[in-house]
C-alpha cells in the first residue's frame, strides 16, 4: 500500500477546541472522585470506559477512518488536560496511544483500517513488555511458539503491565522461537490462559493497573505479530513525553488545588504578612513561582510533541538519512525535557506545600499525592542517564540510544555466590 502526500490518510490535525469541547465534561466528572480513588486505592475501570465510550483512544487516527485525526502536539494537549483531573489514568493509557502510534505508522505500507475501526469502537491496548526476576539483560523469557497442531501460542510473565487490566488488547514484548527474533504480540486480553494481578505496590500512581501479567499459552494470530525491529522509531520519546505530560497534568493539579485551599483559609500566623493568607506576599509568592513552573512544564512538552509530529511525518516523507536525523532530534528533546521538567514538578510538588500549615498534611487532603506521583512518574527512564545521553550527544555528537533494556547483571549469579 501506498499512501505518500495522500493527506487523508494521515492524521494532520483538528480543531483542538471543538474536539476538547466533547471530553471536559468527562474529565470533570474523572476529577470529582479523584481524591476517593486516591485514598481506597480504587482503579479507575468507570473512568476509562467514559473516555472508551466517547472515543478518546481514537483521537490520532486519521479523520478517513472516523478517528479525530488529531497531531501529537494536540494530544499531548489533551492528555496534559487529562492527568490534570487523574494523572493515573494518562498512565493507564500511555500503552494504548504508543500502539496506536505504532499502527498509523505502519499505516505506510499496509493498510492498518482493522486496528482504526477497533480505536474508534472504544477499543483500547495495554503495555506488557518488562519482565523481573532472575532475567538476564538482553534476554526476554516471553516467548512466541507453535504448537503441535502448527498454531501459535504465547507464554510469559510481566510486570508493569500499565494499563492492561483495563484493555482489550496486550501490546507484548516477546521472542518469537519460530523466526527468531523480537516481536510484539497484540493479544487479546479475551483469550484463554490470561491471568492480570493488581499487585503494583508504588507509594504513587496507584491506579495505574501496573501489576503482574500471566500469559499461559495463550492462541495468537500469525497476523498479530510484528516483528520488533519494524517497531516506529520514536517510540522511546513518545513513551517519555506522555510522561512529560503527565508531569504537567499534575503541576497544574497541585497549583490549582494549593491555591483553593490558600484563597479559603482562615488561619494566619502572627508573624505573617496580611489579615488573610490570600493576601499574604509571601504565600503568593510560593503559589506565583509554581504556576510559572507549571506553564514552563507545558512549554517544553508541546515543544518536544511538536518534534515528535516531525518525526511521524518524516516517515511518510523524508529520506532514510533524514528520517534518522529527524529521529534523533526527537529523542533527544523528549530527553531534555524529562531532565528538566523533573526537577521542575517535584520541586514546585514540594515547596507549595510552604503555603498552607500543617494541617495540610492531613491524610483526608491528599495532598501529598502529587509529590508522591510525580516522583514515581519522574523515576521511570533514569534521569542521570539521560543526562549522560544528553551531555555526550553535545559534546561528542554520540547518537542517543532508541532502545533499552532492564535485567539482571551477567554478575548477579556470581555476586549471589559470594554472599553465600
Amino acid at each position: 500500500m501506498t499512501i505518500l502526500n495522500q493527506n487523508e490518510e494521515l492524521s494532520l490535525g483538528a480543531n483542538y477546541e471543538e474536539v476538547a469541547a466533547k471530553f471536559r465534561p468527562i474529565f470533570k466528572r474523572i476529577a470529582e472522585g479523584v481524591v476517593q480513588r486516591e485514598t481506597d486505592r480504587v482503579l479507575p475501570h468507570e473512568q476509562i470506559k467514559w473516555l472508551n465510550d466517547a472515543g478518546f483512544g481514537a483521537l490520532r487516527v486519521p479523520k478517513k477512518y472516523c478517528g479525530a485525526g488529531f497531531t501529537q502536539q494536540q494530544l499531548f494537549q489533551i492528555l496534559i488536560e487529562l492527568a490534570t483531573a487523574d494523572s493515573n489514568i494518562v498512565q493507564a493509557l500511555r500503552g494504548h496511544f504508543a500502539f496506536v502510534e505504532d499502527r498509523l505508522v505502519a499505516h505506510k505500507d499496509q493498510s492498518q483500517a482493522f486496528w482504526f475501526k477497533r480505536f474508534v469502537n472504544g477499543e483500547i491496548a495495554g503495555n506488557a513488555w518488562t519482565e523481573v526476576g532472575n532475567v538476564e539483560i538482553g534476554d526476554v523469557i516471553t516467548r512466541v511458539k507453535q504448537n503441535q497442531q502448527g498454531e501459535y501460542e504465547v507464554s510469559g510473565e510481566k510486570f508493569y503491565s500499565t494499563g492492561t487490566i483495563f484493555a482489550d488488547w496486550i501490546d507484548l514484548f516477546a521472542y518469537d522461537e519460530t523466526t527468531d527474533q523480537h516481536v510484539i504480540a497484540a493479544v487479546s486480553t479475551k483469550a484463554n490462559g490470561i491471568k492480570v494481578h493488581d499487585d503494583w505496590d508504588g507509594f504513587g500512581q496507584k491506579t495505574t493497573g501496573s501489576g503482574t501479567l500471566k500469559i499461559n499459552q495463550v492462541s495468537i494470530e500469525r497476523d498479530h505479530i510484528y516483528p520488533f525491529d519494524q517497531r516506529f522509531k520514536y517510540q522511546t520519546a513518545f513513551y517519555q513525553v506522555v510522561h512529560l505530560a503527565t508531569l504537567t497534568g499534575i503541576a497544574f493539579s497541585a497549583v490549582e488545588t494549593f491555591s483553593e485551599e490558600v484563597r479559603k483559609r482562615t488561619r494566619i500566623f502572627s508573624h505573617g504578612n496580611a489579615d488573610l493568607v490570600r493576601d499574604d506576599a509571601q504565600i503568593l509568592q510560593v503559589i506565583g513561582k509554581a504556576s510559572s513552573q507549571a506553564f514552563a512544564s507545558q512549554a517544553i512538552t508541546l515543544k518536544t510533541a511538536a518534534a515528535l509530529d516531525d518525526a511521524y511525518l518524516s516517515h511518510f516523507n523524508a529520506s532514510s538519512e533524514k528520517d534518522h536525523e529527524i529521529n534523533q532530534i526527537a529523542e533527544l528533546e523528549s530527553a531534555q525535557g524529562q531532565v528538566v521538567i523533573s526537577d521542575l514538578v517535584l520541586d514546585l510538588t514540594t515547596k507549595l506545600f510552604n503555603s498552607l500549615g500543617a494541617s495540610a498534611s492531613a491524610s483526608s487532603k491528599q495532598l501529598d499525592r502529587f509529590w508522591r506521583n510525580a516522583r514515581v512518574v519522574s523515576s521511570h527512564n533514569p534521569i542521570i542517564y539521560k543526562e549522560k545521553v544528553v551531555g555526550a550527544f553535545v559534546v561528542n555528537q554520540t547518537e542517543l540510544p532508541f532502545v533499552w533494556q532492564i535485567g539482571n547483571s551477567p554478575l548477579a549469579k556470581h555476586l549471589k555466590a559470594q554472599v553465600a
